[in-house]
């Protein structure tokens, strides 16, 4: 059995105040504080789905990278985002076996790393790859 498990879906949304309208009223999901990511110029809210979650993205500047994916594709699926016990491994296992990654080190967010591997080397689809973190290593 793999120590690998999918973290969350995302979505990119223009309007993130329906979204979250919908997902918790019209599907009765809870969660959805908003955060505000100026770094990554998006505004986030997960919502819990069971053991995992679903992420509502709205860009907050019209130059970053979510705001030209929002423009280019219009809302929907943005990125699916698998857990991994060992980040760094698995980015050297990705990096030695020539896979193209979007961050060649990983971010850091409160008890989390993350990394984003390129849609053109996993066939289409965004990933992102999460560990959580002790706040010793933080």
């Amino acid at each position: 059995m793999s120590d690998i498990q999918l973290n969350h879906v995302a979505f990119v949304v223009d309007d993130l105040d329906a979204a979250l309208r919908f997902w918790r009223e019209g599907i009765g999901l809870t969660g959805g504080a908003v955060q505000s990511l100026p770094a990554e110029a998006v505004d986030i809210a997960f919502l819990e789905l069971g053991a995992t979650h679903i992420e509502l993205i709205k860009p907050t500047s019209s130059d970053s990278g979510v705001a030209k994916h929002l423009a280019k594709r219009g809302p929907g699926l943005h990125h699916l985002c698998l857990e991994v016990p060992d980040l760094d491994a698995k980015l050297g296992e990705l990096r030695a076996a020539g896979y193209e990654l979007i961050n060649d080190e990983p971010r850091k967010r409160e008890g989390q790393r993350y990394a984003f591997v390129h849609p053109r080397s996993t066939g289409g689809i965004l990933l992102e790859l999460y560990e959580r973190i002790d706040k010793s290593r933080e």
